[in-house]
């Protein structure tokens, strides 16, 4: 596994030198042109703007999903839809829950290669929920509440499960546009598992409140993908939104902005 230190010192460095994870092959990874970013729970698409300025200026064409939060089915169709409109090899990135979708969306042949940041990611047909509970239950499960079939945090545990360290004004602008999410996604299963086959990234945030950290290493050492591990939130993506983007250019076979 590669530390918080160890990473950042390779940013410098092209895919190519980088030690690779499972799916990569002939030793470099390929050149991506665009990246797709999918935002999870208690979230949507804006989530991503301190990462998206940084992969555009690298040259990068980037999108970010509008996850509707509904269904699972409803959900990957959203994703598909956005990498339809991509143009060559394409890095697909996801935060949280939507670690389910870029499983699932994965295979396609577009994507070159995956980026869970903090997120989920079953084998084909897994029960998640069950694994999960083989891990502590993090401290944020506590503050979910729900209006008929729509879930969504608490102010509090959004403030200090969900984005604790980040600042308390920036995190209530985000609490702000919290868009909740239907039970019937988190009943969804996938069919297919893209990180067995996929070049697989992944960044553990130590300090998460959301998923337990513990169970983001499991999935990371699983999946066998080059991990970073980076003392935040569970919005790493937006605490440290340098080291997310370095770990997207990684994947995109390309080297780091400084």
């Amino acid at each position: 596994m590669l530390n918080r230190r160890s990473f950042t010192a390779s940013l410098a460095a092209t895919a190519a030198t980088a030690v690779l994870p499972r799916g990569a092959n002939a030793g470099a990874l390929p050149t991506a042109r665009n990246v797709v970013l999918v935002h999870g729970l208690f979230a949507d698409g804006s989530c991503w703007s301190e990462v998206i300025p940084r992969l555009q200026a690298a040259g990068l064409n980037v999108t970010s999903v509008q996850n509707p939060l509904t269904a699972l089915d409803e959900a990957v169709a959203a994703t598909q839809r956005v990498l339809a409109r991509q143009d060559g090899p394409t890095v697909l990135v996801g935060h949280s829950f939507s670690g389910v979708i870029v499983s699932e969306v994965g295979v396609d042949p577009k994507v070159s290669a995956l980026v869970y940041v903090a997120a989920r990611a079953p084998d084909a047909g897994e029960d998640y929920p069950a694994l999960a509970k083989t891990f502590p239950t993090p401290p944020a499960s506590a503050g979910i509440v729900f209006d008929g079939d729509e879930g969504r945090l608490t102010e509090t545990a959004f403030l200090r499960d969900f984005a604790g360290d980040l600042p308390e004004a920036r995190a209530r602008v985000l609490y702000a546009v919290q868009q909740p999410f239907h039970k019937a996604l988190l009943t969804g299963k996938t069919q297919h598992a893209a990180w067995r086959s996929k070049p697989s990234f992944y960044a553990v945030s130590t300090e998460d409140r959301t998923i337990d950290p513990g169970l983001e290493r499991f999935i990371a050492k699983r999946m066998g993908a080059m991990t970073i591990e980076l003392k935040a939130s569970h919005l790493s993506l937006i605490s440290h939104p340098r080291e997310i983007a370095g770990l997207i250019l990684t994947a995109a076979g390309r080297p780091a902005a400084g």
